[in-house]
């Protein structure tokens, strides 16, 4: 049996969301620019998944631009704000430092070329806090982004009073939802930002499809340019079949939210007490902040998260070190840095992400598993450690 909990990283595709992409390419072949009936069918067909979209996050469907996921959002709406303010002087850049590559390479790339770039460190529990923006906050600041809920920590952040400061300074604000939209509540309304990021495949959807919302008015150069698709926003044929796709796993989220928000809650709460109880040494990372109810990250005293990592995989269970799109580097988790974790803790933390799929039998097993892996790897570690000193 094998047991994913690394939704956070990507989830499996709804079968309703695979069926409706078959359908799509299938049958909705046409260009949704087209004026002919083919065309004008592709068109209906990406109206409606916008719509879909557009009622997840609480936002008039005209305000939703496709993109071809989180990371090209991210980039339409750092880049897309430089350059449209470039012009007017305002070339002073904030995230935090507990942001997605996606965000915050792109504002070093930006730093690079010119741009002023501030970063907000979190506190102990990874929660940016209104004052400490504030603090970073200069009359020529265009952009503020500060994600809505971690990748890593699934600590959510208060978006609505960290918007509200970026405004009194003239600021626009952006906000990565992409670990939130289809976990809890999303309301553009209530947040209060100018821009929101999503992707598609962290919550059922396909992979390759995302979404921008722009709030009415805010000033931003497009994404790419060439023909008018998306409202002169972003140029190029629209992808029907995957933004069919999108649509469909949005309304699905929609309709269970509620349900599985309290059902994954449950169950991480259970992973959390199941492990530290079991195992001594063991901590939970931005454990007194709100988070993201399917989402929780463990330290593991005198064990390498590596170690561990792989040790879960050899008994069937995928969970992470962090985020998915930095795997395969020696870099420790930028995110617990910032936090002010020491390094031990940083380096022995493992994330466990929750999805649709995810049982309690499955709960079950991690916890019955957990406890001799973690003793095996930790006497192995001590003994690589007095050997060491024998030498």
């Amino acid at each position: 049996m094998r047991i994913y909990l690394d939704h956070n990283a990507t989830t499996p595709v709804a079968p309703e969301v695979v069926s409706a992409v078959a359908e799509a390419l299938r049958a909705t072949f046409g260009n949704a620019s087209s004026v002919h009936v083919p065309g004008q069918q592709a068109r209906t067909a990406l109206d409606d998944a916008r719509a879909s979209v557009a009622a997840l996050i609480g936002a008039p469907p005209g305000e939703v631009v496709f993109t071809s996921g989180g990371t090209e959002a991210d980039n339409f709406a750092v880049r897309g704000v430089a350059e449209a303010y470039e012009v007017s002087g305002r070339r002073h850049l904030v995230a935090s430092a507990i942001e997605h590559e996606a965000v915050l390479n792109t504002v070093k790339a930006l730093g690079r070329r010119g741009w002023a770039v501030s970063l907000v460190p979190p506190d102990g529990s990874g929660v940016v806090s209104p004052d400490a923006l504030a603090a970073v906050l200069r009359d020529d600041t265009a952009l503020v982004s500060v994600m809505h809920a971690n990748n890593e920590t699934g600590v959510v952040q208060p978006i609505a009073e960290l918007a509200a400061r970026a405004h009194r300074a003239g600021a626009i604000f952006h906000t990565d939802a992409v670990q939130s939209v289809g976990k809890i509540p999303v309301d553009v309304g209530v947040l209060g930002a100018d821009l929101l990021s999503l992707s598609g495949h962290k919550f059922h959807g396909p992979k390759g499809v995302g979404a921008l919302w722009i709030r009415k008015g805010t000033k931003l150069a497009p994404a790419m340019t060439g023909g008018r698709q998306e409202r002169g926003r972003r140029a190029g044929t629209e992808n029907v079949p995957a933004l069919v796709g999108l649509g469909v796993a949005a309304r699905l989220a929609r309709e269970t939210l509620t349900v599985e928000r309290a059902r994954l809650a449950a169950l991480r709460d259970r992973l959390e007490h199941g492990v530290l109880a079991a195992v001594p040494g063991t901590a939970v990372n931005g454990a007194v902040a709100a988070r993201v109810p399917n989402t929780t990250n463990l330290s593991f005293e005198g064990v390498e998260a590596e170690s561990l990592l792989i040790a879960l995989d050899l008994e069937g269970i995928a969970v992470s070190t962090g985020s998915a799109c930095s795997s395969g580097t020696l870099e420790p988790s930028h995110v617990l840095r910032a936090m002010g974790l020491t390094p031990h803790r940083v380096q022995s933390a493992l994330r466990f992400s929750l999805g649709a799929g995810t049982t309690d039998t499955e709960i079950a097993r991690v916890l019955e598993v957990m406890p001799s892996l973690v003793a095996r790897l930790r006497s192995l570690a001590g003994a690589g450690a007095r050997a060491g000193l024998r030498e």
